[in-house]
Order: structure tokens, then C-alpha cells, then sequence
């Protein structure tokens, strides 16, 4: 399917961004500009813009256009298609340096490992607007991934996301995703890294990302309190459903 050309301005963006051609708060070049160089109308730029921003890459201010924001986003994991109760991009603390663990049962059959073998573990804690913890996510990685893109071994976030970098860096893209939610207690670990007293319930989402091949680019388990977590879908019924 051919590449619509807002998004390859937007991902021409991404690729600048990412690049450190502009860093947290620098102002990007203006809608008449973009729109000259890429031959296309004010509102081509616009929606490319539109992605940019509901990532949580970009923020509009007033008279001056969009700049890149110097506050990193990132969303719960899994519920890539559906509406949630948070579905644009939040506030998020990183957990710690990358590591090679281990991965829960669960987990490893998804990427299709052994139960000894080890994957890359990123952290994240997902803050709610009032700074409140929200969801723990762990994203892990193969080593076959995490050896074709380096920088997941590095400290801080990666401004494109982890997904685009990762296509980028291994040439495969994401062709399925695929969770599987679960309720259990929390850990002891999981409680005091959310703020909530133990015992308490959990929704646990495992989402799984494969590319055309069906070979697993990364698993995420987000672990979200229950009094916090909400599916909400909404889909079309006739009389002979």
C-alpha cells in the first residue's frame, strides 16, 4: 500500500527528531515551509502535524507553530485499535537501565523462548495527568531485535518510539498484534513501584507485536491496578448478530 504524503512527512519529521536535528522544545519549520518543500496544500501539513502530535512528539503553540515536547509520552500497553479509558499518550518515568532477564512464563512463550532464555527488559511507569502512578509496562525484546537496534540497550526514550525505530533499524514491520488480558494479584514489587497497598488486583495486558513472518518484534506486559483499569469498545450490531 502506498505511503499517503502526509504520512511521509510525518515520518521524514520523525526521522529529524529522532536524529537530534531538533531536540525537546525547538521549533519546527512553519506549515508554508513544509508545504513548499513538499509540493502538497497547508492542509497536507496539517495532518501530518495531526500524527505527530496525538504521538505526543510535537506540541502547537500559539504564533509560532509546533514544537518537539520536552516532556516524553507513552501509552498503556495493548488496545492498539480499540478506544480506552486513556487513549492518547501520557506522562512517563523510566525504570531504571535496559537489562537482559528472564522473562515470566507468559511472556516467553509469546516472544517463543525457552524459559531460561533471556530477552532485553525495558521499563516504564506510566503517570496519570494528576502524577499518580497509572500502569507499570515492561517491554521485551529478542536478542535478534535487540542486537539490530542498539539503542534499545540505552538509557531515555527513543523520540520516534520503539516501534518505528525498530522497524527502521531491523526492516520489519509489525503485521499483527495480539493481547491477551489476565487478572491476578500484584507482587509485593509491582504494589510499592504503583502505590498501592498489597493485596491487590491487577489487570495484566500481554501484548504481542509480529511482524509479516509472524516473528515476535516485542511483548509488553502492562500491569494497571483494577480500580484504574477500563476496556471501552464499540463496534456495530445488526439484527442477525
Amino acid at each position: 500500500m502506498a505511503t499517503l504524503k502526509y504520512e511521509q512527512i510525518a515520518e521524514a519529521l520523525r526521522a529529524r527528531i529522532a536524529d537530534g536535528e531538533f531536540g525537546p522544545g525547538a521549533l519546527l519549520p512553519s506549515g508554508r515551509d513544509l508545504a513548499d518543500q513538499w509540493s502538497v496544500s497547508r492542509a497536507t501539513v496539517v495532518k501530518a502535524m495531526d500524527v505527530l502530535r496525538n504521538d505526543g512528539l510535537v506540541v502547537a503553540r500559539a504564533g509560532s507553530g509546533f514544537t518537539v515536547t520536552e516532556t516524553p509520552v507513552a501509552r498503556p500497553a495493548g488496545n492498539r485499535q480499540s478506544s480506552s479509558r486513556i487513549a492518547v499518550g501520557l506522562p512517563f518515568r523510566r525504570l531504571g537501565k535496559p537489562d537482559w532477564q528472564v522473562p515470566p512464563g507468559p511472556v516467553a512463550d509469546a516472544l517463543g523462548l525457552a524459559h531460561s532464555e533471556v530477552a532485553l527488559r525495558r521499563r516504564r511507569l506510566v503517570m496519570l495527568p494528576d502524577g499518580g502512578a497509572f500502569t507499570l509496562v515492561t517491554a521485551w525484546f529478542p536478542s535478534d531485535v535487540a542486537d539490530a537496534a542498539p539503542r534499545l540497550k540505552e538509557e531515555g526514550p527513543l523520540a520516534e518510539g520503539t516501534t518505528r525505530y525498530v522497524a527502521r533499524q531491523t526492516g520489519r514491520t509489525p503485521e499483527q498484534g495480539t493481547d491477551v488480558t489476565t487478572v491476578r494479584l500484584l507482587t509485593a514489587d509491582e504494589a510499592e513501584l504503583l502505590g498501592v497497598e498489597n493485596p491487590a488486583a491487577a489487570a495484566v495486558v500481554v501484548h504481542t507485536a509480529r511482524d509479516t513472518k509472524g516473528r515476535a518484534l516485542v511483548c509488553e506486559e502492562g500491569i494497571t491496578p483494577a480500580d484504574l483499569w477500563q476496556r471501552e469498545e464499540h463496534y456495530s450490531m445488526g439484527l442477525d448478530s
